[in-house]
C-alpha cells in the first residue's frame, strides 16, 4: 500500500479567536503617565510590577530609601580628536593578521635604556657604582615621577 502525504489546512480558528497574552511580556507598558512616576517615586506600593530595566546597571545606590550617584559608576567616552586624520574609517578583511608577541619589561628596557647604557660603557661615561656621569632626561625620573608619566592619559597602559 501507498500512503499519500496531503497538507491540509484547518479552516476553524484555533481556541475559537482566544489569545494567550501572558506570553506577550509588556514591561512598563501597563498605566499612565502619573502612576509610572508615581511607581517610579515609591517602587515599595506596587512590588507585584517591578519597573524592567532591561539590562542596565544603576549609576549609584541606594541607601536609607536615598539614591546616592556615585560618579567611578558613570561612563566616561574619551574620543580623540580625529582632525586631519589621513586614514580611512575601513579595514579590509583581506589585510593579513598581525602576530605580535608580548612587549615585556625586558623589551621596554632594551628599547629606553639598553642603547645608552652601552654607549656610555663603551666610552668610558659610568662613574665607579655603575651610574652615568651625564644622565638622560629618564634616567634622572623619580620613581614617582616615572609612575605619574606611565599613567598620563595616552600611555599604552589603558
Amino acid at each position: 500500500m501507498f500512503h499519500i502525504i496531503k497538507r491540509g489546512i484547518s479552516t476553524t480558528v484555533s481556541l475559537s479567536g482566544k489569545k494567550n497574552f501572558r506570553k506577550f511580556l509588556l514591561y512598563n507598558k501597563r498605566g499612565t503617565r502619573i502612576f509610572k512616576q508615581q511607581r517610579a517615586a515609591n517602587p515599595d506600593l506596587y512590588p507585584d510590577m517591578p519597573i524592567d530595566k532591561r539590562g542596565v546597571r544603576d549609576t549609584g545606590v541606594t541607601i536609607d530609601g536615598n539614591f546616592v550617584e556615585i560618579a567611578e559608576k558613570i561612563p566616561e567616552l574619551i574620543v580623540p580628536n580625529l582632525e586631519g586624520c589621513k586614514f580611512k574609517p575601513y579595514v579590509s578583511y583581506k589585510a593579513p593578521d598581525v602576530v605580535q608577541s608580548e612587549f615585556t619589561s625586558q623589551d621596554l628596557f632594551n628599547s629606553v635604556y639598553a642603547q645608552k647604557i652601552i654607549d656610555d660603557w663603551k666610552s668610558g661615561k659610568l662613574n665607579d657604582d655603575g651610574s652615568p656621569m651625564e644622565p638622560s632626561a629618564e634616567e634622572m625620573q623619580s620613581a614617582e615621577e616615572a609612575w605619574i608619566k606611565a599613567r598620563k592619559t595616552g600611555s599604552d597602559i589603558f
